[in-house]
């Protein structure tokens, strides 16, 4: 029976399906799991109990390494870190060696990509790293509130030092592959800094980049214009990351070629026009081996349009195509039934399983009791059964 029959929802697992992704997201914001090893071994013994099969835990972000990284502490003098619950712990270890126990795939998440806080280590000591907008300002408000800067992907020496994290993630932990995620771009209005500009003229005859328009905002028409040169320069941009993430592909190709590659981007539009990040390209080139898409969405018919439009539906024949879901945030709890409504509409599509933002808020964030919520959690995943395998 279940829980919500009253809500006239149809069976929400298919018992046809020979594989599924059922992830979530573990992170340091808003959340304990990490800072406490009776927690984690706690919560990742729950979601083993729970049918879970894939861990994204968090390895990159406020311009740290939540692992012990020499690549790390020769740039910014910090080897992980600097939260005191971190201190004399390898995270990432206990979590590969826990979950693997568990039969969880492990895939290191780089939450921030080439975002850093603006007052971060990182930032502070490498300026020559950051990128620019047209008025040479450098700061981006995350949620309006959160000071942030980019790091240049275009520049050598950034391209090298987010390479090396990831060689030092693949080459010391038994990992089942890499995620990167929808900060692996940058904002639209960047890239006006004296390195890009000179590498675009460079490559345009002497032409400098076009102005930004007026009429552009994050959020609104996907940052789109019909101004050519502005579409010319969004594309020039967007490839120039591109090409950056095939090398990524064949250094960790290189290294271990079972390692999975795969990115938890936003919807493509917004993506590539707003982030100048192509996954579309990227899933095209083959430089993608799953693909997990952020659809946050409130409303279901926003959600279904997401999860159903043709470059989804293409992607989906190739690879692995899961459908991140929100299951709460602090002050944004989220109820069970558009949980489950999302899940079995994701199931109904035919995509390749789901993962959900994130740990803290699958129990603790939700209008419902921690109880009832995993008594839900329980029926949508009745079952074990097994992650998509990749054809490496």
């Amino acid at each position: 029976m279940f829980l919500f029959s009253s809500l006239s929802l149809v069976p929400i697992y298919s018992h046809n399906k020979p594989a599924e992704i059922r992830g979530v997201w573990l992170t340091n914001i808003d959340s304990e799991v990490l800072f406490d090893s009776k927690i984690l071994t706690k919560s990742i013994n729950t979601l083993s109990r729970l049918n879970f099969n894939t861990l994204y835990p968090a390895v990159w972000n406020w311009g740290y390494t939540l692992y012990p990284s020499d690549i790390a502490e020769s740039l910014t003098g910090k080897r992980l870190d600097p939260e005191k619950k971190l201190q004399g712990r390898d995270v990432l270890r206990e979590i590969v060696e826990q979950g693997h126990k568990k039969g969880l795939a492990v895939i290191p998440w780089f939450e921030f990509g080439f975002m850093a806080p603006a007052d971060s280590e990182l930032a502070q000591r490498n300026k020559e790293w950051l990128t620019k907008r047209q008025d040479k300002s450098t700061v981006w408000l995350e949620g309006k509130t959160h000071e942030r800067v980019w790091l240049n992907p275009l520049h050598p020496e950034v391209q090298n030092f987010i390479t090396g994290l990831l060689v030092e993630i693949v080459t010391n932990y038994n990992i089942d592959g890499i995620q990167l995620d929808d900060h692996f771009g940058i904002p639209f209005d960047f890239g006006y800094d004296s390195f890009t500009i000179e590498l675009y003229k460079k490559e345009h005859g002497g032409k400098a980049p076009p102005q930004t328009p007026s009429y552009l905002k994050m959020g609104i028409n996907n940052c789109m214009s019909n101004d050519p040169s502005w579409i010319e320069w969004t594309k020039w941009r967007s490839e120039k990351i591109t090409q950056y993430i095939e090398k990524i592909f064949i250094t960790i190709k290189k290294i271990n070629p079972n390692i999975i590659i795969s990115v938890s981007p936003n919807p493509q539009l917004f993506s590539s026009n707003c982030f100048l990040l192509d996954w579309q390209d990227w899933e095209e080139k083959g430089l993608i081996e799953e693909l997990v898409l952020q659809v946050y969405r409130e409303k279901m018919i926003d959600f279904n349009r997401e999860i159903n439009r043709p470059e989804v539906k293409k992607a989906k024949s190739h690879i692995p195509f899961g459908i991140g879901i929100l299951s709460g945030l602090k002050n944004r709890p989220i109820p069970m039934k558009r949980i489950i409504e999302q899940v079995q509409n994701t199931r109904n599509s035919n995509l390749s399983g789901v993962s959900f933002f994130f740990y803290e808020s699958l129990w603790n964030m939700g209008p419902e009791t921690p109880v009832k919520r995993k008594l839900n959690f329980r029926q949508i995943f009745p079952t074990s059964i097994d992650r998509p395998l990749i054809n490496n």
